[in-house]
């Protein structure tokens, strides 16, 4: 009897578990956005082809430091809430990728601060025609989104799901940062 009742018990955990595990992501998480990493081609190198040239492209150079705003420069200035500034994290760049998440093509930046690459990293994703830019700033345990918008395009509501889609995108094939 004993033995029966604890079968009876084990089943019934093991239904439970894997019903609990089906259960669909909420609307507008980044686990519900597809995103794949796209093949290479000349979208991914417009606005340049190193990490320098793109935030420096006549075209990027203001949309960027716009879209870290305060934090573009080091805390220490008084401003911002990242200590090092946004711009140290763009010291070392990655390749630069083409990203689809939700059917938008994005062009992917990927950056970090040179002696501290695992824990201090960047992704921009750059919209078709230089906007929307939207970014995720890893500052060691604590992410920081970003969402720019400009010549009318204004930035998604849903900046962060998009951002972590395209990371995971990356990570997926290996190649999320320098």
């Amino acid at each position: 009897m004993r033995r029966l009742l604890l079968n009876g018990c084990v089943w019934a955990l093991a239904v439970l578990s894997a019903t609990a595990c089906t259960i669909p992501p909420a609307p507008g998480s980044s686990a519900a956005l597809p995103a794949q990493v796209l093949p290479a081609d000349a979208r991914a190198l417009v606005y340049g082809r190193t990490i320098s040239e793109v935030i420096q492209s006549p075209e990027l150079r203001d949309k960027i430091s716009g879209l870290f705003g305060a934090d573009w420069m080091p805390a220490s200035q008084g401003r911002g809430q990242v200590a090092l500034g946004a711009a140290a994290f763009l010291e070392k760049g990655g390749p630069l990728r083409m990203v689809s998440i939700a059917g938008k093509d994005y062009v992917a930046v990927t950056g970090c601060v040179a002696n501290a690459c695992p824990t201090r990293r960047v992704l921009v994703l750059i919209g078709e025609g230089g906007s929307p830019l939207l970014a995720r700033l890893d500052d060691g345990a604590i992410p920081h989104y970003y969402a720019f918008g400009s010549g009318g395009v204004a930035p998604p509501a849903n900046a962060s799901t998009i951002v972590d889609a395209g990371l995971r995108a990356l990570q997926s094939v290996g190649d999320a940062y320098p």
